[in-house]
């Protein structure tokens, strides 16, 4: 073939080819979103955003970041396609690969239970069968809340549902229950707590109570409500110092929680260290260190991959002891989501602050050595 006609040939292929990669080439724009490279250091200097494309599914099927609803979704569907084991197994799996899911896992393990009792039709046994520790034993307060809100004497189930074993997460969650029956009346709460006939689980079922006053499951406004803003005004701490001393401390433990979400922690990472000062006004009422511990343990939760950048808010506190309270709230939540003898020394050996690293080390009963 002479040469000439070769390249008028190559030519007219080469033209071919490029109209036939034209014709099956998708050439609409690409999304423009974007999703946070760091999903739990919003605000944090040095956060890159990255593209939609690199945000979407992994190859096991599961989004690069999770959103409570995402996760929500897939939990439910997976209970519903098999059985509670398999999903709080499957959340479980997800909490530890991914620790910024952990601040919202314990309210999807409450629907989870709730789901679970409405499912084996109120049997209570058949229900918490399943393993329950995940996420804080959400699951099993979200069940406990499921059957005393559907019980016709709630007075006489809540005495009843946690027998003979009594353990302390189960009556935690009938705290949670006794707000569902209050309609998120603190009083009437209160009152179904007292039928205890011991402080230490009438203290337990207050600390379910405070918990859901503060950060209820479903962001539930009505209790916001609750939570009036011209009291909020006289009283930063509104309704903590209104309360029997025997309720006063998880009153006062729990209030962060509310105060932390009105002020948008995700996007605003300076109000750990706001919280703190906040904290402050309990120092009257006797409620400032206990406040600090609920700081220091809501800043563990919603930062558990951050565990040295945690301990920093702690340590941006005026004085020692609350420094000190605070380390314990962080210590408090570690060890509650890592339930292994080993937790609270890897919590500790993160951090980098000697000062709170001894804190951390006091607070989860370890020796004074750094060995």
């Amino acid at each position: 073939m002479q040469p000439r006609v070769f390249a008028i040939l190559t030519a007219v292929l080469l033209g071919v080819l490029g109209l036939g990669s034209v014709a099956v080439t998708d050439w609409s724009p690409a999304a423009a979103t974007t999703s946070p490279a760091t999903p739990t250091a919003p605000g944090v200097p040095g956060t890159q955003p990255v593209t939609a494309g690199a945000a979407s599914a992994t190859p096991t099927g599961d989004p690069a970041v999770w959103t409570r609803s995402t996760l929500r979704n897939k939990m439910m569907a997976e209970m519903d396609a098999t059985d509670p084991g398999v999903a709080l197994a499957d959340l479980d799996r997800i909490t530890k690969e991914k620790p910024y899911t952990v601040r919202f896992c314990h309210p999807i393990a409450h629907e989870l239970g709730h789901a679970a009792v409405k499912r084996f039709n109120a049997d209570f046994q058949k229900v918490i069968s399943y393993p329950h520790e995940t996420c804080a034993a959400g699951y099993l307060h979200g069940a406990v809340e499921e059957m005393l809100n559907a019980s016709t004497q709630p007075e006489v189930d809540l005495l009843k549902l946690c027998a003979p074993k009594n353990s302390g997460p189960c009556i935690h969650g009938v705290g949670h229950g006794t707000m569902f029956v209050a309609k998120q009346d603190v009083a009437k709460a209160r009152d179904l707590c007292n039928k205890f006939t011991s402080d230490q689980n009438r203290i337990r079922c207050s600390e379910g109570l405070f918990m859901q006053l503060f950060g209820p499951d479903e962001e539930d406004e009505q209790a916001k409500a609750n939570l009036p803003a011209d009291k909020l005004a006289q009283d930063p701490l509104y309704p903590c110092k209104d309360q029997p001393s025997l309720f006063q401390s998880a009153c006062f433990f729990y209030a962060p929680t509310f105060y932390l979400s009105s002020h948008d922690y995700p996007n605003h990472p300076e109000v750990y260290a706001d919280a703190l000062k906040w904290c402050l006004n309990g120092k009257a009422g006797g409620g400032a260190v206990d406040c600090s511990r609920g700081v220091g343990s809501r800043t563990m939760k919603y930062n558990l991959d951050r565990e040295d950048w945690a301990a920093q808010q702690c340590a941006t506190a005026a004085d020692g002891w609350q420094r000190k309270a605070c380390a314990e709230g962080l210590v408090s939540y570690y060890t509650v989501n890592y339930t292994d003898g080993g937790a609270a020394g890897r919590l500790c050996a993160k951090i980098t602050s000697k000062e709170m690293q001894g804190y951390c080390r006091s607070a989860g009963g370890l020796s004074a050595s750094l060995d």
